[in-house]
């Protein structure tokens, strides 16, 4: 290898080196952002699930009202 083919075959392995940085670099950046969005999906996951079964319980107990309302009610039978 000359001397001038090796240092044209330096510049083009810098270049490639330098666009793999750059792809390492953005490749970080868009885990670091999926984990902040995971993060936050999660929470909110747990804020709906908390939410649902408040309102569950919610439903549970009108229902359980209803129910004692109702046998409250005499039969039209008599």
């Amino acid at each position: 290898m000359t001397l001038l083919s090796f240092c044209h075959y330096s510049v083009l392995m810098e270049a490639e080196l330098k666009s793999l940085d750059e792809k390492i670099t953005q490749l970080a950046k868009l885990c670091q952002k999926l984990r902040g969005d995971n993060s936050h999906l999660r929470q909110q996951l747990a804020s709906a699930q908390n939410e649902n079964k408040r309102l569950s319980d919610k439903v549970s107990a009108a229902k359980t009202r209803l129910e004692a309302l109702l046998n409250q009610i005499p039969d039209g039978a008599e």
